[in-house]
C-alpha cells in the first residue's frame, strides 16, 4: 500500500529541539503532520506510532512530547503530500518543519481543536479529489 497520510497530534504545549531547525516552541492545540509512504504507507504510519525509534525526521522529535490521536490516509497513486500541506497552511504552520526535501513552507500545521484539524484534512483531500480513510489502529 502506497500513499499520503496526515497525523493528528495533540500537544499540551512544549518546546523541543527539532534537528537542524533548533529549539521550537509549540503552542498547545492540535497539529497536522503531512507525510507520504511510497515504499510502504503502512510501515511509515506504524513507525510514527511506535515509541521506540531512531530519531531520523523532524516529526520523530516532536512525537516524543506529544500524542498522535488520529491518522488519515489516502492510497491515491498521486504524490499529494505537498498539495495537501499547502491546503492546510496557516499563520501557525511551523516554518521549515518536515519539508527539507521540497519547496513547501511547512508540513506541520497548527489548529486550535481536533475537530478543526480533522475537517481541514478532510477538505484538503476532497478538494484534490482523493480518497480518504481513517487509520483504526491507534
Amino acid at each position: 500500500m502506497k500513499g499520503t497520510y496526515c497525523l493528528i497530534i495533540r500537544c499540551g504545549g512544549t518546546e523541543t529541539r527539532i534537528g537542524s531547525l533548533g529549539r521550537i516552541r509549540f503552542p498547545p492545540g492540535y497539529y497536522v503532520y503531512v507525510g507520504s509512504g511510497f515504499g510502504s504507507l503502512e510501515a511509515r504510519i506504524r513507525r510514527h506510532l511506535r515509541a521506540e525509534k531512531r530519531m531520523r525526521w523532524h516529526i520523530d522529535h516532536l512525537l516524543t512530547d506529544t500524542e498522535v490521536v488520529g491518522v488519515f490516509y489516502s492510497t491515491d497513486e498521486r504524490r499529494l503530500e505537498c498539495a495537501v500541506s499547502e491546503k492546510l497552511e496557516g499563520d501557525l504552520s511551523v516554518k521549515g518543519f518536515g519539508c527539507s526535501d521540497c519547496r513547501c513552507r511547512s508540513h506541520l500545521h497548527h489548529f486550535k481543536t481536533r475537530g478543526e484539524a480533522e475537517k481541514a484534512v478532510e477538505r484538503a483531500f476532497r478538494d484534490l479529489h482523493a480518497d480518504l480513510k481513517k487509520w483504526d489502529e491507534i
